[in-house]
Parts: structure tokens; sequence; C-alpha cells
């Protein structure tokens, strides 16, 4: 299955309400585990980005269902990367001409 990083920042309803987040994580993980994905874990991180996901997904659409389903919650905007496990991303650089 594909791996993404998600990259999120809280908007303002989310930061107001941060003592919300556990429960936000916890469906979250219920949203990606319904749509056929492992949830890998949360950080919480400070820098850029107030948090980073680290999922699978079956595939590319619902990795972006799951994009706009945490962003039309309105409480996070997240940018999402596909992610090559260094096995395959080894493989892919090895075919270069």
């Amino acid at each position: 299955m594909p791996n993404y990083i998600v990259l999120g920042n809280w908007t303002d309803q989310g930061i107001r309400n941060v003592k919300d987040s556990p429960k936000r994580a916890v469906a979250a993980k219920e949203m990606v585990q319904k749509a056929g994905g492992k949830w890998h874990g949360i950080y919480y991180t400070f820098g850029q980005y107030d948090f980073v996901v680290l999922t699978e997904f079956p595939n590319d659409q619902a990795a972006f269902t799951f994009a706009l389903t945490i962003g039309s919650l309105g409480n996070a905007r997240t940018t999402t990367l596909k992610a090559f496990p260094e096995s395959e991303g080894f493989e892919i650089i090895g075919k270069l001409r």
C-alpha cells in the first residue's frame, strides 16, 4: 500500500479547540481505517507544522478523500506527501539512465 505523510497546521478554529485534538486524532485514525488504510501514528510538532501523520492508503483517491474530509471539518489544513520506502526509492533510482 502506498505511504503518505500528512503535514498539518491548525486553523484558528482548531487551535481554539486544541484540547479536543486527541479526540480528533482518534476520529482521523478511524477514518483512515474505514478507507482501508493503516494509521502509523501522529506526532505533534512545533515549527512550520503543528502535527505530522504517517499513514498508508490503498490508493491516491483514498488519500485525497481523507485530506478533503479533514480540511472540510475546519480544524486543520494539510499538505499530503506521497512517500516511497527506501527499497522502492532505490529501485526507481536504479532504473534511471
